[in-house]
């Protein structure tokens, strides 16, 4: 954590009380903005909050961690027992296992999303990605990592079009799962939805980010422009 930093849940404080997509303000428990280290080297953006994210207030909060264990449509109810990104964050001690779920201990890593808010019947509009997308564009700029971690395919698509020199055609999952994506001032390492992963896919993934992580992945860090 920076020493400056007195918040990982929203530390930035960012508009708690947004009210740019009226129809998420009526479907939300509360604006989930992003959440752990401003010195991170990791920065993980998801496509919305999950239900329990929503609850509790954390990006990528898996499902148990809130009063409400009922399982949304991309909470699948054997979700409990799967692959979480939590549990992948701890395998690569980036994450403290004896954590709370609403205060995950986390390492050089920040976790965010396109949209703040849920609709726990569909998945986010592009003009509700386009009103988050100053939160999202801050975050980058001002924590400035290295590695941007787009999980699921529609934050790969928004990721890839602003962050990248590559096609956003040419950009996809399954097929970039894990793999190294040169992007305008750092890398891109995409990953298929932890829920949505095989257990092949989520040790494919933990095995690529290791090799990166033991590499000199810190080359680029400042060079992006502002």
């Amino acid at each position: 954590m920076d020493a400056n930093q007195r918040s990982r849940a929203n530390p930035y404080g960012m508009d708690e009380d947004c009210e740019n997509c009226p129809a998420l303000c009526e479907t939300r428990t509360q604006v989930v903005h992003g959440y752990g280290d401003v010195a991170a080297d990791f920065l993980f953006v998801g496509e919305r909050p999950t239900a329990s994210a929503d609850e509790l207030g954390v990006p990528f909060a898996p499902p148990g961690g809130s009063t409400d264990d009922v399982p949304s449509s991309d909470e699948p109810e054997d979700a409990a027992s799967g692959t979480t990104l939590r549990r992948m964050l701890e395998r690569l001690g980036l994450c403290d296992a004896t954590s709370p779920a609403d205060a995950p201990g986390l390492e050089n890593v920040y976790l965010t999303s396109l949209t703040r808010c849920r609709d726990p019947d569909r998945r986010p509009t592009d003009e509700e990605i386009a009103n988050c997308d100053p939160y999202l564009t801050a975050e980058i700029r001002m924590i400035n990592p290295e590695i941007l971690v787009p999980v699921g395919k529609r934050a790969l698509r928004e990721l890839g079009v602003e962050y990248t020199t590559t096609p956003a055609e040419n950009l996809s999952l399954p097929a970039d799962h894990g793999s190294r994506i040169r992007g305008r001032g750092f890398e891109l390492v995409p990953m298929i939805d932890p829920w949505d992963q095989s257990d092949a896919q989520t040790q494919a993934w933990l095995e690529a980010f290791v090799e990166l992580m033991s590499s000199d992945y810190r080359q680029t860090k400042g060079q992006r422009d502002r």
